[in-house]
């Protein structure tokens, strides 16, 4: 499968993504990274000239690329959203449903598995920043 899984239809984003403070003083980047800890709400004055914000997970265990991923999609932008890092196979789907659309992991991914991973719930819960519409809603109205 690679090391690159992308779920977009456009073609992927070539630029290299600078760091936060090298796009905030630039007018012609297009991508951007970020590192854990960094605020995704810095972005959002700039979001209709970025085409790839990528959000570094250094461990698996730090949520808080989510929470940037929520932000970014929350308040309208619509490019390119990578994963890179400590991204495992499980937390691909959970990661999709917050509005990440690609992934550059670390470590590489069994396509099998991963098959599953986002196949295993028919139905789903909460809102999103994904948009799938909640069984509740789909049951309530």
């Amino acid at each position: 499968m690679g090391d690159f899984l992308r779920y977009r239809d456009d073609a992927a984003h070539e630029e290299p993504a600078v760091t936060l403070d090298a796009f905030l003083t630039q007018d012609d980047a297009s991508a951007v990274r970020l590192e854990a800890g960094e605020d995704a709400r810095a972005l959002i004055p700039h979001l209709s000239r970025l085409e790839m914000v990528e959000v570094a997970f250094p461990g698996y265990r730090d949520g808080r690329g989510y929470t940037a991923a929520r932000v970014l999609r929350e308040n309208g932008y619509t490019g390119e959203l990578r994963a890179q890092g400590d991204v495992l196979v499980d937390q691909i789907p959970f990661m999709r449903r917050c509005g990440f659309d690609s992934f550059a992991p670390e470590a590489p991914v069994d396509e099998a598995v991963l098959a599953r991973a986002l196949d295993r719930y028919d139905y789903l819960y909460q809102s999103a920043a994904d948009g799938v519409v909640p069984v509740w809603k789909l049951r309530h109205g």
